[in-house]
Order: structure tokens, then C-alpha cells, then sequence
């Protein structure tokens, strides 16, 4: 079993009509994550719009999904800044919170060498006792961790257990897995990548799709040794979805399905702007293709 389970969802963060932090919504919404199979949620990552929230409300976030699931299920805390004082300072704030384990993103903006990268993820993750999941996407930072730096790191920071892979290269991926410790897991980074990751190895994802559909990744995951037909059905299935959740900028197209299929989103922060018509009738249309909500729906 993977440090992290095999299904975690990015949650999205619930806000208010006034712009505030919704943490009932968070809470409700952790909760229902859980219930629908997911093995951890990752807060405050990507999804969770954490270049918009203060150190206080990130902190608050924390705490409040931690108090609603952490007894069930991992919480991993989003702690990444591109300042590594930062990092370390948030990445131990969110272990005193009770975090069963934290994510460190590439840092953003300063592009740092690979040397850079090594004493920054290496400081940050001595920083604390908890397992580490770091956070290769190059497209949103304009750094990517080489897969031999990642090696590097697997291989000499013992609580860097597992990487959320999104640089989209099967061929790096690949190189990576074929060569790394056993204890040191590599999750999809995107859902349209799961099948093709398995493929090579990959011990799970860490998905936005999860939001609805968690059960039949968890599903995909653990039929494709057995049954990868089935499996390639299932991703096939969920195709739409898959889809349609990027066409916005993440997590645009999620806060409209959630708000579709009922369940705690609210509005986007600036600079993000909310859902227009076409990105909402797209989320309609891949919910109803899925199932998770009737092609009436409005």
C-alpha cells in the first residue's frame, strides 16, 4: 500500500458569497470525499486556490478538515511557497495542526537551479517528521524537477516519499520508476494521465475528478493488473470529465460542477474569473455523461 493511498482528491476550497472562507462548506465537503472513497485529501494545493489565501486562512483551513475526516483519512497540507523560509515555517505550522503529511510544490517565479531545488525541497523536508509528497508541474511554475534530481531525493531524504507527477512525459516518468527506491511512490498528477502512468507503474493519482467520480478511480487502479481492459473502459468513461474540468483554468470548471451536483464550491478569488455559459454547459453535459448527475439538470 502507497504511503497515501491510492486515490486522493485536491480538494477545492468552499468559499462564501462575500469572498470569505466557507469551513462548514470545507468540512462538508471533506467529509463527502471520504465517503465517496478517496484515501486523503490535499489541501490547499492548486485546486485549492492557494496562491489567494492568507497564512491565516490556509492555516484555519487546515485545521477545520483536519478536525472534520482526519481520523479517517490522510491529510496532506499544501505548504509549498517559493520563498523556503516560508515553506518550512508553514510546513511546520500545518504539522503542529496535526497534517499526516504535507506537499512541497517546485517554487514558482524564481526559477531556481537544480542545486537550488535539492537544498530547498531537502530543508523543507527536514522540517518536519511527517511524509512528504512533492509537486513536479512545470506548466503552473516554469520549473520542472528533473527526474534524476527527484531520484536523488527519494534516494537521500528519507521523508520524501512520493512525487504528484504532472510534467505529462510518460518517458520521464517511466525512467523515474524504473529506478527508484520501493519505498518512494509516483502518483499521477492528472487525471487524463492515471491509465497511462499505471501503465508504467504509477502507484495512484491525486485527482480533481475525484470531487465525483473517486470510486471509479479507486476502481480503475485496482483492476488494471488483472483487467486492464476494464480499466481502460472506465477511463474511457470518465473521458468527459476529464475533459471538460480543464477547460478553464483549474478549479473554474470544478467550483461550477459543484455547484451543479450540489455540493460546497462557491465562487472562484480573482484573478480567476467565474465560470462563463460554455464552461458551465460542459460541466452539466460531462456530469450527466458520468452519471453523477441527470441530463436534465440544470
Amino acid at each position: 500500500m502507497p504511503v497515501f493511498g491510492h486515490v486522493l482528491t485536491a480538494m477545492a476550497t468552499p468559499m462564501l458569497a462575500d469572498g470569505g472562507l466557507d469551513l462548514d462548506g470545507a468540512q462538508k465537503l471533506a467529509h463527502h470525499l471520504i465517503e465517496m472513497g478517496n484515501d486523503g485529501l490535499v489541501v490547499a494545493g492548486t485546486t485549492g486556490e492557494s496562491p489567494t489565501l492568507s497564512h491565516g486562512e490556509t492555516l484555519d483551513l487546515f485545521a477545520a478538515v483536519i478536525d472534520a475526516v482526519g481520523n479517517h483519512a490522510w491529510v496532506v497540507a499544501g505548504v509549498g511557497k517559493n520563498d523556503t523560509a516560508a515553506t518550512i515555517a508553514l510546513a511546520e505550522e500545518a504539522a503542529d495542526l496535526g497534517a499526516d503529511g504535507i506537499m512541497l510544490v517546485t517554487p514558482y517565479y524564481n526559477r531556481p537551479s537544480v542545486r537550488g531545488l535539492r537544498a530547498h525541497f531537502a530543508a523543507a523536508a527536514s522540517a518536519v517528521e511527517l511524509p512528504v509528497l512533492l509537486y513536479n508541474i512545470p506548466s503552473r511554475t516554469a520549473t520542472e524537477i528533473p527526474p534524476q534530481t527527484l531520484l536523488e531525493l527519494a534516494e537521500q531524504v528519507a521523508n520524501i516519499v512520493a512525487v504528484k507527477d504532472a510534467v505529462k512525459d510518460l518517458d520521464k516518468a517511466a525512467w523515474l520508476i524504473a529506478r527508484k527506491p520501493e519505498d518512494f511512490d509516483v502518483y499521477a498528477g492528472n487525471d487524463i494521465d492515471y491509465l497511462p502512468l499505471l501503465a508504467v507503474g504509477a502507484a495512484g493519482v491525486v485527482s480533481v475528478a475525484g470531487h465525483f467520480v473517486a470510486d471509479r478511480l479507486a476502481r480503475m487502479g485496482e483492476v488494471f493488473e488483472h483487467d486492464p481492459a476494464q480499466a481502460r473502459r472506465l477511463h474511457l468513461d470518465l473521458l468527459p470529465l476529464f475533459t471538460a474540468l480543464f477547460v478553464d483554468s483549474n478549479p473554474v470548471p470544478l467550483k461550477a460542477g459543484l455547484d451543479l451536483a450540489g455540493l460546497p464550491g462557491g465562487a472562484v478569488r480573482p484573478p480567476l474569473a467565474a465560470a462563463d455559459e460554455s464552461t458551465v454547459t460542459a460541466m452539466r453535459s460531462a456530469l450527466a455523461a458520468v452519471g453523477v448527475i441527470g441530463s436534465g439538470a440544470s
